[in-house]
């Protein structure tokens, strides 16, 4: 019950934060996703209530089609990331977003295999959003390591100190961007491997806060 009561708090502080995002123009695809899901999730509970089976089977239906669209544009941005720090030249691609929007947006659902496919689709995404992840990764550790050459070789140069805070501060910045971007890959929905048993209950709990959140971050 109390997963439940976490679930739907930050289900709905991520609709307000999706709709601000949204009308912003900032990962309109992604968020659009996230806002449908946690829509149909709020409202399977009400879903549950009503005597018409129609009801039950559109919002399946629908949480079924958010879901695998959100995995599938959480696989786009972590291509995108991709082609922008690793890749970066030749990257052009005639009618790029046209692409990416009918990859993330045609699906066919059935629910005969809805557990199945949830968990195949997100493995295969997961396992591509890791690789993505540690490569963004090491190539932001490696400018991380020029700029603070540069900026040591220019504070020695203007006679400025150049220590542990400025050190810390560039370890700040480099850790807080790779945080985002494992929110933004939805790498936190492979918390999900680890919630199985009654001994993982904190897994659980940070699963349901992290990726409840999701729209937040």
């Amino acid at each position: 019950e109390i997963l439940s009561y976490i679930t739907y708090i930050g289900c709905g502080i991520s609709l307000f934060a999706l709709v601000i995002t949204v009308l912003l123009f900032i990962n309109v695809s992604l968020s659009g996703a996230l806002f449908l899901l946690n829509c149909t999730f709020l409202l399977t509970e009400w879903g549950a209530t009503v005597k018409l089976e129609w009801v039950c089977e559109f919002l399946a239906a629908v949480m079924h089609y958010s879901l695998l669209s959100c995995f599938t544009w959480m696989a786009i941005e972590g291509l995108h990331l991709y082609l922008m720090l690793i890749k970066v030249f030749n990257t052009y691609y005639k009618r790029y977003l046209l692409k990416l929007s009918l990859a993330g947006w045609c699906w066919i659902t059935d629910d005969t295999f809805f557990y199945s496919v949830n968990i195949v689709y997100f493995a295969l995404v997961f396992i591509f959003n890791t690789g993505i992840l540690v490569a963004v990764g090491s190539s932001i550790c490696k400018m991380r390591r020029v700029l603070m050459r540069t900026s040591k070789h220019r504070a020695i140069i203007s006679g400025k100190s150049w220590g542990v805070p400025e050190r810390f501060k560039t370890s700040c910045q480099s850790s807080l961007t790779l945080l985002g971007l494992t929110c933004l890959t939805g790498m936190t929905w492979g918390l999900a491997f680890l919630g199985s048993g009654y001994i993982n209950y904190p897994v659980l709990y940070l699963f349901c806060i992290l990726n409840s959140l999701q729209g937040k971050n």
